[in-house]
């Protein structure tokens, strides 16, 4: 064997860069990451919508720059002193160093398509974006404001884990003042858009989130309180082909329209004309 060969034999073998592909939980293809961002993060395949954070989300939905984020010094605490495999005191820490985030809700003020609104946004990231009393009272003070300031009200809901076990009843109570919030800002004639998001469950889907005068829905996001496979196991009865999905909702009347991460901007800022917000 020639000393050419032999070091051609040794030479490693050239990888593919880490992260340069990713499988769809939807179709299981391997696609290109970078495609798919392009694609405001859908399945170029299936148009799977893959999770997007609080931050992306907002780049996405308004104009480039017109965000005013209020509310950012309210921290959670830990009134229960609530542990379970980490002191909950510990977990927020943690979350924080990790998403960025305070806590599972970014609010504020914003333009979509040069109209004024007043825009929250969930992260599932942060303790799967459930809803503690920062998530309840940030959302409360920005309907609170788009009332006074007769802004239309856009939340979009990205919330896999409800109330927040951690806080107990002080978690409990965020779902009626959210509500009772939503409520004085439809008698005073506000509009409020809500869109729902992969996944929008429990507390916050039996509450703000199915409150909105327009619900829209992201496809094949899964909508609802308990998850299926824990109403599987409860009741023991093989649920309907789709059950809890976006599509399946729509066809019971429970959302208005399912529309695709990149049309949401425009389909916002039509509703906002069409009710002369």
């Amino acid at each position: 064997m020639s000393t050419h060969l032999s070091r051609s034999m040794k030479r490693p073998k050239r990888g593919v860069p880490e992260g340069l592909w990713q499988r769809c939980p939807g179709c299981q293809a391997a696609i290109f990451r970078e495609e798919a961002e392009k694609r405001l993060n859908r399945c170029p395949e299936c148009d799977y919508h893959f999770y997007v954070s609080a931050r992306d989300r907002i780049a996405q939905v308004l104009d480039e720059g017109s965000f005013e984020e209020w509310d950012a010094d309210l921290t959670p605490l830990d009134p229960l002193e609530f542990r379970d495999k980490k002191p909950y005191a510990e977990r927020l820490v943690a979350e924080q160093e990790r998403t960025g985030l305070r806590d599972a809700a970014l609010t504020g003020m914003g333009m979509i398509r040069a109209r004024r609104v007043a825009f929250g946004v969930t992260d599932s990231a942060f303790i799967m974006g459930s809803m503690g009393s920062v998530v309840g009272e940030r959302l409360t003070r920005l309907t609170e404001r788009a009332t006074a300031q007769g802004l239309p009200l856009i939340i979009v809901s990205g919330s896999g884990g409800g109330a927040r076990m951690h806080e107990g009843i002080h978690s409990l109570m965020q779902m009626a003042k959210v509500s009772a919030a939503l409520a004085r800002h439809d008698a005073a004639g506000g509009l409020f858009i809500s869109v729902l998001t992969n996944p929008t469950m429990g507390g916050v889907a039996a509450s703000f989130a199915s409150l909105g005068d327009v619900v829209f829905a992201e496809p094949k996001a899964l909508i609802g309180f308990a998850g299926p496979r824990t109403i599987k196991a409860t009741i023991r009865i093989e649920l309907p082909e789709g059950f809890q999905t976006s599509e399946f909702l729509l066809e019971h009347g429970f959302v208005d329209r399912i529309v695709s991460r990149d049309r949401l901007k425009s389909e916002i800022a039509r509703v906002i004309d069409y009710c002369g917000k």
